[in-house]
């Protein structure tokens, strides 16, 4: 598959530093959660194309102990809800760090929304220090996500809430 041609750099770790800036300008001031969570994904998605097969959060549910549920994303139809012991999202829930999973058919317990997603990061959303969602990037390539892409998202989602 070929992948999107982007408009960030071409170095990763210098592209996810000029999406943070990117970010943090968009949503200054924005005070809808709804509102900073999809446009961060359209700039996601439009960072990195198509080696972003699947990208969104997912919220935790304030009505729900223990259990995430859909929020804005980009890509095939998602899981509607997560209970926090399932998938590699629910283990992101539990431990509250960011997972990285060079092929999700190896990992216990996946959930396969779209069979064609191969390997997975998910990222931990914190605001006032509590947990407040996890952002799940999905991609058709295995090994596709890496610790440049572990801290870059990091700094996306901490950019996009503060």
């Amino acid at each position: 598959m070929a992948e999107t041609q982007t408009h960030y750099s071409a170095d990763k770790a210098t592209a996810y530093g000029e999406l943070v800036a990117e970010v943090s300008g968009v949503v200054s001031g924005e005070t809808s959660r709804t509102a900073r969570y999809a446009t961060t994904v359209s700039l996601l998605k439009a960072a990195f194309g198509d080696r972003f097969f699947w990208c969104g959060f997912y919220e935790v549910d304030p009505n729900k102990s223990r259990e995430l549920v859909v929020g804005p994303y980009q890509g095939t139809l998602g899981c509607l809800r997560i209970p926090f012991a399932k998938g590699v999202c629910g283990a992101c829930a539990s431990t509250r760090e960011t997972i990285v999973v060079a092929d999700v058919h190896a990992f216990p317990g996946h959930i396969a929304c779209d069979s064609r997603s191969n390997s997975e990061i998910v990222v931990p959303v914190f605001q006032h220090g509590e947990l407040v969602a996890v952002l799940d990037v999905d991609s058709t390539d295995f090994a596709a996500f890496d610790e440049v892409d572990a801290r870059g998202l990091e700094a996306v989602c901490k950019a996009m809430l503060a």
